[in-house]
């Protein structure tokens, strides 16, 4: 069970007042850079600014305090924000927290189930694609916002988000495009400049007063939202039917692999950046928790936040402590100044997360990959994205994985083969070989065949196995298996019908050198048996041994 022990319970060993003291100000410093994310993704997302701040309030210390990483950091992110918007636009808010609760579910039963190292398998074609069709999706929702364009809702997928804002592009509001141009100017700019001020708060607290103070004629946050709430959210069950529980399965899903990804990205970054390991299925329940309690609570779902995680660390932090932090502070800006963040004006927040698009496309990698990468791993790339625009991220996810799937198979099967033994008087240049498992040292007893398999034999190479074909007067067939790391039940099966035709001809089959897996399969399906455990030679010396005893009888 040491296994599931959140990091919070074994790395406070020797905790002092001087390490405290860092923490708390990289939580305070993660709270000012939290708040003006919180307010923009959630609004992004389709609901109300508070519910990112109860987000960071609530998952955020859940997170820190449970979960398998010292320093990841919990929060709206946009990795959720075109998932959670087509939940709320078909399902509303009710929806939206029981999508939630179950994502939460499906995270802590893949921790316990110890699914975290699995995710290290989805290749980075995958994980790219996917991530520049999310940056595609929060781009073309800002859009809106940024020009002020006079529209009505937008619409769910991306490719009608850009059809829909260019439909009415003549509408474009020039103050509301200026404010936007402005706070994009302060967020490129200002870390050139200044870069251990926070920009994103630093556009906010500059387009805001100017907005306000030269009575410009700019939608705000309090114009399109109302009063904001500052108390602390409450406690709600959400209001679903059975039908609709079954009708969000598949978003749950999507909410729940996006969630593992994002999350378990953030903690291999800031392992990176502090030499520490984390605890990958402790993180994910931890994440299941955080956003069971998120869906009760009205807020957005939680997962690990890279940059919050990496500012932590770059300013001191180095424990749970800071992320808890974090989170207190978060409220008392909620319970505090909450109000005033009525004022910001949207084209100001739609900047912010045209920002957060553009870093988190990705495009230099993009295209590094594009351009340098072979025409398969460009297939999976490609696939992946436009399925995130075309379709959704869960399509996106699993046609991500089919293209990948049929490449790899491709691969293995190119690298599988069935050859029978050519024999020469040295090795490839004609001169006398040192190597003992050399062919030109062999001498093959008469009537006797040897095959040798190379590569994994599975579903996809099973036409080279059955390509094994022995002569008249053949007695003997040795499959000789050393670089045969694998074997699935398909090829079993093809091998079990071969043996079957050689005990039709009295031929005896005789399999050299076996590695320890696929002779655990063989063993688990009766092959062993069926064959006879005589038959099964260390090596090839001792298979042409018993060839040629079997032959000279």
């Amino acid at each position: 069970m040491n296994e599931f022990k959140p990091k919070i319970m074994t790395c406070m060993k020797g905790y002092g007042g001087q390490q405290f003291v860092k923490d708390v100000t990289a939580g305070m410093i993660v709270a000012v850079i939290a708040f003006p994310l919180s307010i923009a993704l959630a609004i992004a997302s389709g609901l109300s600014p508070e519910r990112g701040l109860y987000t960071a309030v609530i998952g955020g210390f859940l997170v820190s305090a449970l979960g398998g990483s010292k320093v990841n950091i919990g929060g709206a992110t946009a990795a959720t924000v075109m998932t959670v918007f087509t939940i709320v636009e078909e399902f509303g808010l009710s929806g939206l927290a029981a999508a939630t609760i179950m994502a939460g579910i499906f995270l802590i039963l893949m921790g316990v189930l110890r699914a975290g190292m699995l995710l290290k398998y989805i290749p980075r074609t995958i994980t790219l694609g996917f991530t520049a069709g999310i940056a595609m999706g929060i781009f073309s929702g800002q859009i809106k916002g940024f020009l002020g364009l006079e529209m009505g809702e937008m619409p769910v997928k991306v490719i009608d988000k850009f059809i829909a804002c260019a439909s009415v592009i003549g509408t474009v509001d020039v103050t509301a495009l200026g404010i936007g141009l402005l706070a994009m100017a302060v967020l490129i700019i200002l870390p050139q400049v200044f870069p251990k001020i926070p920009e994103s708060l630093a556009a906010i607290l500059i387009t805001t007063p100017v907005v306000q103070l030269l009575h410009l004629d700019v939608e705000t946050v309090r114009g399109v939202y109302g009063e904001l709430p500052s108390h602390f959210p409450e406690f709600t069950l959400p209001s679903v039917t059975f039908d609709m529980i079954q009708a969000l399965i598949p978003s749950a899903v999507t909410l729940a692999i996006l969630i593992a990804i994002v999350t378990l990205l953030a903690c291999v970054v800031t392992d990176g950046l502090m030499g520490e390991r984390h605890n990958s299925n402790q993180e994910l329940i931890a994440q299941g928790i955080a956003n069971i309690f998120c869906g009760f609570f009205g807020a957005v779902p939680v997962a690990g936040a890279v940059a919050r995680a990496s500012s932590s660390v770059k300013n001191g932090g180095r424990t749970p402590v800071a992320g808890m932090v974090h989170s207190a502070a978060v409220l008392l800006i909620l319970l505090l100044l909450m109000p005033l963040a009525g004022y910001i004006p949207i084209p100001a927040l739609s900047a912010i997360l045209i920002k957060v698009a553009y870093n988190m496309s990705n495009w230099r990698e993009f295209a590094y990959m594009f351009k340098h990468a072979p025409k398969s791993d460009n297939a999976v790339l490609i696939g992946t994205f436009l399925s995130g625009i075309l379709a959704d991220l869960l399509f996106a996810v699993e046609m991500g994985v089919l293209i990948s799937a049929v490449l790899f198979m491709r691969r293995m099967s190119a690298v599988s083969a069935v050859r029978e033994w050519e024999y020469l008087d040295g090795d490839e240049n004609g001169e006398p070989s040192d190597d003992p498992e050399s062919l030109s040292l062999k001498k093959v007893p008469r009537h006797t065949m040897v095959f040798e398999i190379e590569g994994p034999i599975f579903f996809a190479t099973v036409d080279d196995f059955m390509n094994i074909t022995a002569t008249k007067n053949t007695k003997v067939v040795i499959l000789r298996m050393r670089s045969v790391p694998a074997i699935d039940i398909t090829a079993l099966h093809n091998m079990e019908k071969f043996l079957e035709r050689c005990r039709k001809k009295e031929i005896t089959l005789l399999l050299s050198h076996v590695n320890e897996y696929p002779y655990s399969v063989m063993k688990k399906a009766g092959f062993v048996d069926k064959l006879g455990e005589g038959n099964f030679c260390s090596n090839i010396d001792s298979a042409l041994k018993i060839a040629e005893q079997l032959v000279s009888r």
